[in-house]
């Protein structure tokens, strides 16, 4: 599992796993724009159910340009974690730079309505060298 999420971090029984990937089909780096996705996978190894209400991210660019996104759940969901259970979504970031970092939190509610948040764990977003003469 580590090598196919190599970031993560556990606050409350909570742990939230990150891959990241380099979208070059959807990148136009001759146009200031690099595009990755990222796999999420929040475990519960809690003793009881948690929601996941909103997120908080903080994406800094190349240049440290920071950049603050706040938002109600996930892909449109707040998913219901049950005790031993995961949820995984997929979702992307476009930089103006070809390298940069993600990180943030997750507001999460517990089953006595008691409100905390998960820490995402900060993962690197590096566009690979590109050499002329490797299109294909």
């Amino acid at each position: 599992m580590k090598a196919f999420f190599p970031s993560s971090q556990t606050t409350r029984g909570v742990t939230v796993r990150v891959s990241v990937s380099y979208l070059p089909e959807q990148s136009e780096p001759e146009r200031g724009r690099w595009f990755w996705a990222y796999h999420i996978r929040i475990e519960n190894d809690g003793p009881a159910a948690v929601q996941l209400l909103t997120r908080h991210w903080i994406i800094i660019d190349g240049r440290g340009a920071r950049h603050s996104v706040e938002g109600e759940g996930v892909v449109g969901e707040q998913p219901l974690i049950e005790p031993g259970g995961s949820y995984d979504y997929v979702s992307g970031c476009p930089l103006a730079t070809p390298a940069g970092s993600m990180q943030g939190s997750y507001r999460m509610v517990d089953a006595a309505g008691m409100t905390f948040d998960v820490a995402i764990p900060k993962f690197a977003l590096i566009a690979p060298a590109v050499t002329g003469g490797e299109r294909g």
